[in-house]
């Protein structure tokens, strides 16, 4: 009994210390979240497939799994400490300590924290863990000394009082952690949208016209809205980077160093172009692609201010955080595939989620490979003396963007009517272009489909064919081929270490 008090008391001490840190993380611009930190921490540390498992048990809510996993370990880690308290309170108070080391030692790594808002936040955290702790403890002391209750008694007060004391701080830390989230969710939101003025373009790109968009119900749009646009990276926060400080620094080998203050950058030509980018965490028939109009500036023409040196093989682009990217340099020179330093997105500021104020856009690549956000640096290297971010990880160190295909209409598991039946979906293979689409029905033979009018090379299609339904389950598999004549492959894969391949099929059911 003494150390179920004892649990019931840490769990509650552990709720309020990490409400109390949250709600100076939400208050404090500078103070960080050491929910997040260590989470980010964790995500730094992750061992091979890491990323691959997460994406596919969570998708894009990985960031939430991840914190909510970090919050319940330290509930956990409290109601031990709790239980050792019971026996000896030094001990359990050294736990905490060593707890707010960690968390500690994390928040330092964040380069948007403050040293000193860091260790203040740090030590209230372990300072309320204690006290309260300690509060409790006292009361259930308190109730011991009273002597055992009457098996079903619910007349001793003190009991009563000790629940009721642990019961409502464990409710105050969830209050105060919610607002302190809340705080940091919203802090700073309407900075982008109201004080960033980005030029019109030099070259602009024309709305999708009739023939580019098939109309078919539950069909994914042609253009992703801003909102509804996949989001994945390491980032458990969305940063939030002072447009008025950022800086742009192109270095390595270059024959001049060049740094760009993003008022420089928009005094450059921008240019607007759809481009469908990819995640390669994406499974056969997965939402970890999108297609949206991009305007920035041309990243080869960033790269003829500073100078590429000969033999400067790779690119590597670095994030706010010290995140990096790397492809060839070639491909960011090769004229017939503009890759943009983008500051815009659908005729927006880039949005804080998706790389404000400017992020890297290259055509064919995965995202892993090329599409830094919050880009800081542009330094040019050799392919054989950096490996960015996820190569180390066990991921390609060459990323293109494979032949792939998705069925959206039907849904997998759909019932439908029987007779004419519409399935429909969306096809993409970047800088290569999809020169035909195909379904088959329960393995029979590949049928045409409609295809709607390319924005360009760079983007997807959609596409659609008219099924004649009869009763019964079926199977329906779609392949796309691109521009160079390659059919997309049968053969499954998963993800790492390039892509995952593979015939989108779905099953369903004709009533």
């Amino acid at each position: 009994m003494k150390k179920s008090r004892g649990a019931a008391a840490g769990l509650a001490a552990a709720a309020a210390a990490l409400g109390a840190e949250e709600l100076v993380a939400g208050l404090l611009p500078g103070a960080p979240s050491l929910i997040v930190s260590i989470g980010t921490l964790i995500i730094d540390l992750q061992p091979p497939g890491g990323k691959e498992l997460v994406v596919a048990l969570f998708g894009e809510a990985d960031k939430l799994a991840l914190i909510v996993a970090v919050a319940a370990v330290a509930l956990l880690i409290g109601a031990a400490l709790g239980a050792i308290a019971t026996r000896n309170k030094t001990l359990a108070d050294v736990g905490f300590l060593g707890f707010g080391a960690l968390a500690l030692f994390a928040a330092l790594r964040d380069p948007q924290a403050t040293a000193t808002l860091a260790l203040l936040t740090t030590a209230i955290a372990v300072g309320v863990a204690v006290l309260v702790l300690r509060w409790l403890l006292s009361r259930a002391d308190r109730a011991a000394a009273d002597g055992p209750a009457t098996e079903g008694s619910t007349t001793d007060p003190e009991r009563r009082a000790f629940l009721r004391r642990a019961g409502a701080t464990l409710v105050l830390g969830a209050l105060a952690g919610t607002l302190g989230r809340y705080l940091i969710g919203v802090r700073d939101l309407p900075v982008v949208a109201t004080t960033v003025m980005i030029p019109a373009a030099a070259e602009t790109v024309a709305p999708p016209g009739a023939a580019a968009t098939l109309q078919v119900p539950g069909l994914t749009p042609l253009v992703v809205p801003n909102d509804d646009f996949y989001r994945i990276d390491v980032n458990l926060v969305v940063p939030t980077i002072d447009a008025d400080s950022w800086r742009l620094r192109i270095h390595g080998m270059v024959e001049r160093e060049v740094e760009l203050t993003y008022q420089d950058l928009l005094a450059m030509p921008l240019v607007e172009r759809y481009v469908t980018i990819a995640c390669v965490s994406n499974e056969v028939g997965g939402d970890l692609v999108g297609n949206a109009r991009w305007t920035g500036v041309r990243l080869r023409d960033v790269l003829a201010m500073a100078g590429v040196q000969p033999g400067a093989t790779q690119l590597v682009g670095r994030a706010f955080d010290g995140w990096t990217a790397g492809f060839p340099t070639e491909i960011a020179l090769d004229d017939g595939r503009e890759a943009l330093i983008a500051v815009q997105m659908n005729g927006e500021p880039l949005p804080r989620a998706h790389g404000f104020p400017a992020r890297l856009i290259v055509p064919g690549l995965f995202g892993y490979v090329s599409a830094t956000k919050w880009l800081s640096e542009i330094e040019l290297t050799t392919l054989e003396s950096f490996d960015a971010y996820w190569v180390p990880l066990g991921w390609s160190k060459l990323g293109p963007i494979l032949t792939q295909s998705r069925i959206d209409v039907p849904r997998r598991g759909a019932t439908v009517a029987a007779g004419l039946v519409t399935v429909a979906g969306v096809a993409w293979a970047p800088h290569r272009g999809v020169e035909a689409v195909e379904i088959r029905v329960d393995e029979g033979p590949w049928q045409a489909c409609e295809l709607s009018q390319p924005l360009s090379d760079d983007t997807w299609i959609q596409w659609k064919r008219d099924w004649q339904a009869t009763a019964g389950r079926h199977t329906i598999q779609v392949r796309a081929t691109d521009g160079l004549g390659d059919v997309q492959t049968a053969d499954r894969t998963r993800p790492a270490p390039d892509g995952a391949r593979g015939h989108h099929t779905i099953d369903v059911q004709v009533g």
